[in-house]
């Protein structure tokens, strides 16, 4: 497992944690981006992507549950599971069509469907001290 941690106190900040993060998803098509309400989770995905270069306008799937996006790697599926009341929900909607597809998924609040989570993953936990986010990405190699 590895692991490796960033600060960021600025928008600016992030593009280090895009750059890491697209070394890895050749191998790794599922990203799951866990914090607390209001961390940044949805703001690191707008970044990701425009470093991905999508043209969509990105933004929290939050009632739709997932949003798919064009990009230079592919489509990107954009996932916020803080609504779900439960997993039957994902089931209903599909979603092994979007995290066995082979492309990109990136899920925010991943922890309230851990029982869909493919063992093959990286987390990226977004903690907030005073006005800094301190992310940790954690992966396979």
């Amino acid at each position: 497992m590895r692991k490796q941690s960033f600060k960021a106190s600025t928008v600016d900040g992030l593009k280090e944690v895009c750059k890491y993060l697209a070394e890895f998803i050749k191998e790794n098509k599922i990203i799951l981006f866990s914090g607390e309400m209001g961390a940044g989770k949805t703001t690191l995905i707008k970044e990701f992507c425009k470093y991905l270069k999508v043209d969509d306008e990105v933004s929290s799937p939050t009632f739709s549950l997932v949003n798919e996006y064009k990009s230079s790697v592919g489509p990107v599926y954009h996932f916020d599971l803080y609504r779900i009341r439960s997993e039957e929900e994902l089931y209903d909607i599909g979603y092994e069509d979007y995290f066995f597809s082979g492309y990109l998924c990136l899920v925010e609040w991943p922890e309230m469907a851990p029982g869909i989570i493919p063992e093959n993953h990286i987390l990226v936990k977004i903690q907030v001290e005073n006005d800094q986010r301190i992310i940790t990405v954690t992966h396979q190699p």
